[in-house]
């Protein structure tokens, strides 16, 4: 173990040397968002000695080339929740995925479910008191510093030295490379007119002083840019993403009115561009801390008016939420979903929203459907589902029967499908359908 911090970057080795302490049948985990250590990943994968290493990660950012045609046998990755890398090699059979919850993953190391021999982390570079930050990602890599046996690190000038649970203390890593290079970027998406629809029903649906839940993508980015008349929000999510910074300095979000951690912005993990990067860099207004602490329903509960907004793939007549999954094919996972769900349901005044565009495929299909594709799976059930929010409208299912809450979905699906989901619906539902 390094022992020392005095003239700590001396003690650099090549990332060929540091990846040499991975064995053959060896648990890894693999730091992941925009922390991922792309330089230990190439290097682990350029070994042509090594067989049978599982790596187990959350969504990675950049090339995932431990999950390439060719490397069967060497590498088999796990996803806790599948990130945009790692779909094609997960619907080809070369990786897998795990589905949890996400305040559920760092219990799978504490208690050895998973055991992690190594950890790959992507560090800052350690204090005057010998103690690196986990940057950006604090999520369930927190759990994995505390539980593998050795800790491999990319110790970059640039990573964030982020507030809140985040330190790995410096002598607990075996070895580590040098760098000084810019975080993985997630750059804003474009927002449609659709998406900017739905951001304007659910800015509406947000009272001043709700503490939000937020995801990453453009629907989460359109309501965030209409809440610049909003007053006194707070922030309490398993993540946020650039647009908030704005909101932050514009004064709309104070955290005052918080009752878990007043004042401070709570995360677990923050993607997106410099901007974000440079935000969260020694901001002691922004608190980091791993998922089971963000995601623990019994905490967010604690908060006041918590609007949770998260989307989905498909919704059923009956309420049933497919989230993860088209059909058989896995999409991403459990996520965080349930926990915020859950969570702002049970908070005074919360909302617990699904938020969606009406069709996908460019307006081949419907997302509200008579039933759920087959092999898709329920992330969310019909008993938890509240607010529905398309480009058409919001609805509030909680409390309604399986007819009202049938006939409430197809008020807020494509007018295109409105005509055969009101057909199914009567045809499960043995009724005559209201025009």
């Amino acid at each position: 173990m390094i022992n020392n911090i005095t003239d700590w970057s001396s003690r650099a080795v090549s990332a060929a040397e540091a990846v040499s302490h991975v064995k053959s049948g060896m648990r890894l985990f693999l730091h992941g968002a925009s922390m991922t250590p792309v330089s230990l990943v190439e290097a682990l994968c350029a070994r042509q000695d090594i067989a049978d290493v599982s790596l187990y990660h959350i969504h990675t950012a950049g090339p995932a080339p431990f999950a390439d045609p060719g490397c069967e046998g060497r590498f088999f990755s796990y996803s806790l929740f599948i990130g945009g890398p790692l779909r094609k090699a997960v619907a080809e059979g070369r990786a897998d995925s795990i589905p949890v919850f996400l305040s559920d993953i760092p219990g799978l190391f504490y208690s050895k479910r998973i055991p992690l021999d190594i950890a790959f982390m992507q560090l800052s570079p350690p204090d005057k008191h010998g103690m690196c930050s986990l940057g950006t990602s604090v999520d369930a890599a927190k759990a994995a510093s505390e539980t593998a046996k050795i800790i491999i690190a990319e110790i970059n000038d640039q990573a964030p030295r982020t507030m809140g649970n985040t330190v790995v203390p410096f002598d607990r890593v075996a070895a580590f490379i040098h760098t000084n290079r810019p975080l993985l970027e997630h750059k804003p998406d474009e927002i449609s007119q659709v998406e900017s629809d739905i951001g304007a029903i659910i800015a509406d649906l947000i009272e001043d002083g709700s503490t939000l839940q937020l995801g990453i993508g453009a629907i989460p980015d359109a309501v965030l840019l209409r809440l610049k008349d909003k007053h006194d929000l707070g922030v309490h999510s398993e993540m946020f993403s650039d647009n908030l910074v704005d909101l932050v300095r514009s004064g709309v979000v104070t955290n005052r009115l918080k009752h878990v951690h007043p004042g401070r912005i709570v995360t677990s993990f923050a993607t997106g561009t410099k901007k974000l990067f440079d935000f969260v860099h020694e901001n002691p207004l922004v608190e980091f801390h791993p998922c089971d602490r963000t995601n623990d329903t019994a905490i967010i509960r604690r908060n006041d008016k918590v609007v949770a907004i998260n989307s989905c793939l498909q919704v059923d007549l009956t309420g049933q939420v497919c989230a993860d999954s088209i059909g058989h094919r896995m999409y991403s996972g459990i996520g965080g979903q349930m926990d915020f769900i859950r969570g702002a349901a049970l908070s005074k005044g919360g909302k617990p929203i699904l938020a969606f565009p009406s069709t996908a495929g460019g307006g081949k299909f419907s997302r509200i459907t008579h039933e759920l594709l087959p092999g898709s799976g329920v992330v969310t059930t019909r008993g938890h589902v509240h607010w529905v929010v398309t480009e058409y409208g919001a609805v509030n299912l909680h409390g309604m029967s399986l007819r009202q809450r049938g006939e409430a979905l197809i008020s807020v699906a494509h007018p295109d499908f409105r005509g055969e989901l009101r057909k199914k619906h009567s045809e499960l539902r043995h009724y005559t359908p209201k025009e």
